[in-house]
């Protein structure tokens, strides 16, 4: 089949892998990007790719918190421009406000800020500032405390990265330093035990095929597939991370000292997940301006 040269470049973007090792995962996989990452990690030619790091939408993520409650919400836009707009950055805090009387998504769409409901107040600003707008997802943590953080403020409580961890404890100090250690890292799940079985699966699948291109024994291969699993673990679970600020210590040990139990965490990057085809600044600057 033919495979774009927008295609290729995106893939070798997102894996680092060489142009022509890129297009040749693109024909074997039919164009298809997530399932040509994986076919270059298993001939080991790419590195881990986390699907949630492919930020291309734009918009703002919001965080409040109120007692032992905490939301992040993250609302989208077409441009950048937007995001620094004040109406748009009013509506976000709006938004976020009303997630905290909120359990979900569909409930918070429906909630009222300013006397109208959330869906059509996005509406209300699409209609004004002429870009379409969506609330995307909200987060919802609880605990005795949750500490917040946003990376690349663009106002207070909302930026591109937004982060929650709720804990039991007293500790307020280690927690914030959780919560940035997060934004930092970017964990999958907080434990082994709490993570989606078919990530794990997944990643398994990925290494076995790895190591069984080694051409050893099965035995060998188990034990092999079982060593990098383990390190993925240590890799992409909260508890198990070397805390950014010692990385001497894993997180679960600061905690531990600090007399903290860590409940639950949020982390939402702006525009995650979310494909965009790329354009150019004065392309950007065009649409922005009308023309």
């Amino acid at each position: 089949m033919s495979i774009p040269a927008a295609s290729v470049k995106r893939l070798r973007d997102l894996s680092g892998a060489g142009m022509m090792d890129a297009k040749r995962a693109l024909v074997e996989n039919d164009g298809d990007m997530d399932a040509a990452i994986d076919w270059l990690r298993t001939k080991g030619l790419a590195k881990a790719a986390k699907k949630s790091g492919r930020t291309a939408a734009e918009g703002l993520v919001g965080v409040a918190v109120e007692g032992g409650i905490g939301v992040v919400v993250e609302v989208n836009a077409e441009t950048d421009f937007v995001a620094k707009n004040k109406d748009f950055q009013a509506l976000v805090r709006d938004i976020t406000d009303a997630a905290l009387r909120v359990r979900d998504l569909n409930a918070l769409v429906a909630a009222e800020i300013n006397g109208v409901a959330v869906l059509d107040a996005v509406q209300e600003k699409i209609a004004t500032i002429g870009e379409n707008m969506s609330v995307r997802r909200m987060a919802r943590v609880e605990g005795e405390h949750v500490a917040s953080y946003v990376h690349n403020a663009a106002a207070p409580g909302m930026g591109k990265i937004g982060v929650l961890v709720a804990v039991n404890g007293e500790d307020s100090v280690v927690a914030k330093q959780v919560a940035m250690h997060v934004a930092a890292s970017s964990p999958i799940s907080l434990s082994e035990s709490d993570m989606d079985p078919s990530i794990v699966e997944r990643e398994r699948a990925i290494f076995a095929e790895q190591a069984r291109q080694s051409g050893k024994p099965d035995n060998i291969i188990e034990s092999m597939t079982k060593g990098r699993m383990r390190k993925f673990f240590e890799e992409s679970t909260l508890l198990a991370q070397k805390f950014v600020m010692d990385p001497d210590c894993r997180v679960r040990d600061v905690v531990s000292q600090a007399g903290l139990e860590i409940l639950g965490f949020a982390r939402f990057e702006v525009g995650e997940g979310i494909d965009k085809e790329e354009e150019d600044f004065a392309a950007e600057v065009a649409k922005a301006a009308g023309g």
